[in-house]
């Protein structure tokens, strides 16, 4: 059963930069792991609202930073066992660069794939 995570990171505005250079550098290490089925990083940049939704209209840009850059993390693996294997490997390498960047602790959600 594959199994997944979505990780939350709100990056401090001024770290934005710095965080995306980290992440693209860590890229081919997290795509090394072994078990990853799927790898993506994707930074919010619009916002929908029910008006949007009933006109049919497209997704609105977000214009200003508020309190901080959200960056969604999805990655999904073969198995529970990569998974915890990738983590433990990330937090030895590029984690506390990671961190550095960021408002608050990162959210993660994690589970076993539905479909």
């Amino acid at each position: 059963m594959p199994f997944n995570e979505v990780c939350i990171y709100q990056v401090k505005p001024q770290k934005a930069e710095e965080f995306e250079a980290l992440m693209l550098e860590a890229r081919d290490f997290l795509e090394s792991q072994t078990g990853l089925l799927s790898l993506r990083l994707f930074k919010r940049g619009h916002r929908i609202d029910l008006e949007q939704i009933r006109e049919e209209l497209p997704p609105r840009a977000i214009t200003r930073v508020v309190k901080s850059v959200k960056y969604v993390l999805f990655w999904e693996f073969d198995t529970k066992e990569h998974y915890g294997a990738a983590q433990k490997n990330l937090y030895g390498s590029y984690w506390k660069s990671i961190e550095a960047c960021l408002i608050v602790p990162h959210d993660k959600y994690l589970g076993e794939r539905i479909f």
